[in-house]
């Protein structure tokens, strides 16, 4: 850790606890986050207000291991989409357990990121504005340790980034990488290997922009299943080859070539471990991020990890508390949680557990059908024993929309203990 992450996130921990974050106990205003944090109380006795978000302590830990140890196995450098949590201080946690960099998308992120001492940034989307960019020439040129890597992916794009850099007067080329689009109906990127390739000579044209590589990202085939991504991923290859056989990276130390979203990062590993030998060393750059805290939903049904099964397991670390506010009819209930507290773009809510009297159980005959605004509702079969007072542990889909709606996220150990706050930035 760099002396100024140090200090940003010692900044973090002196932060004062007060109404902004909720959830959090109301007798802790007026302490740091590490004050509280000091006190180590616990979820479900130490005052915390329902609805509280809490991350588990163990499964982060778990799922941070997992993927270091599962991209140095394939040899895989890895930049984890660090907008899933906006959280310095799990950036800071990824890059501990090896991670290259960390993977935004827009520039406010990129900001964040160097505040908190960030050192290497893979911008994976495309940037032409004319602010964002004076802001990242002037970065750069401050700080010749910081690198930062963006997309491109048309040559009116490479004008306006030129022209921008130009005006800053910037010293150091912004590095670029041509993206490639999944397919035809897909989200951005150069739909055509001609295109890419007059894309790559206008870039070539500037002295302001560097071309370092290819990326793109394989979640948006379309109709995506393991034989269509590999067929992408084949098509990223070969690009970055014929780049080569050009002599389009002479001049670097090495080449980029970057993948992976969280849902096919096993096809990523096995396209990638192909790669023919290049004329430079080739830095095979992961990016998936939601693997930090996984999910109950979307990602646990297309984590790579249910194809290969002896790779190990991702653990949903994420559990939503709601406390059950009224019972109008036996079939029928209302946790104080919905739309503002819980994701909800993919997946509803799934009903877990429910804690009454200390005491735990499964959520048996409970389920989730709606979220208004502040409520969710909650189905109940004969066989669910649930009353007003209870609390409901909810288990969540899609992890990229449940931290930006906390801003402070306890973090708890099996026991209920809290030993530690994650502050969020979006």
């Amino acid at each position: 850790m760099t002396a100024d992450t140090a200090q940003s996130l010692a900044r973090l921990a002196a932060e004062l606890v007060d109404h902004r974050f909720k959830g959090l106990p109301p007798d802790a205003d007026g302490l740091t986050v590490a004050e509280l944090a000091g006190q180590r109380r616990n979820l479900f006795t130490g005052g915390f207000a329902t609805p509280v978000l809490a991350l588990s302590a163990e499964r982060l830990e778990h799922n941070l291991k997992l993927m270091e140890t599962y991209a140095a196995r394939h040899g895989l450098a890895f930049a984890p989409h660090g907008k899933t949590s906006m959280a310095p201080q799990l950036f800071q946690r990824q890059i501990e357990h090896g991670a290259w960099g960390i993977t935004l998308a827009v520039p406010h992120q990129v900001r964040v990121a160097r505040a908190f001492g960030t050192r290497r940034v893979f911008l994976a989307n495309e940037l032409v504005d004319a602010a964002a960019l004076r802001w990242i020439a002037s970065a750069l040129d401050a700080d010749p340790d910081f690198e930062l890597i963006c997309y491109v992916d048309s040559v009116r794009g490479v004008e306006l980034m030129d022209a921008a850099v130009r005006d800053a007067g910037a010293t150091r080329p912004v590095d670029v990488v041509v993206e490639l689009a999944a397919g035809e109906g897909a989200r951005t990127g150069v739909r055509t290997e001609t295109e890419c390739a007059a894309v790559a000579d206008a870039v070539a044209g500037t002295r302001t922009l560097r071309l370092v590589g290819v990326a793109g990202y394989e979640g948006e085939v379309p109709k995506a299943d393991t034989e269509r991504v590999t067929a992408w991923l084949r098509r990223l290859v070969a690009l970055a080859a014929d780049f080569d056989k050009a002599g389009r990276f002479a001049g670097l130390d090495e080449i980029v070539v970057s993948a992976g979203g969280s849902a096919w990062f096993d096809a990523v590993a096995e396209v990638f471990a192909q790669i023919p030998e290049l004329s430079l060393p080739v830095l095979k750059l992961l990016r998936s991020g939601a693997y930090v805290s996984h999910d109950d939903g979307h990602y646990r049904k297309l984590t790579p990890f249910n194809r290969v099964p002896e790779e190990g397991a991702l653990e949903p670390a994420f559990r939503l508390w709601t406390q059950v506010v009224s019972r109008p009819s036996a079939e029928q209930a209302f946790v104080n949680a919905g739309k503002r507290d819980a994701a909800y773009d993919l997946d509803l809510p799934f009903a877990q557990v429910i804690r009454r009297g200390g005491a735990e159980r499964p959520a048996t005959g409970v389920s989730v059908t709606a979220l208004s605004d502040q409520h969710a509702w909650l189905a109940t079969t004969p066989e669910a024993d649930l009353e007003v007072g209870d609390w409901v542990g909810l288990g969540l889909s899609h992890p990229c929309t449940s931290f930006d709606k906390w801003q402070l996220i306890p973090v708890a150990e099996a026991d209920g203990t809290v030993v530690d706050y994650v502050r969020t930035f979006f």
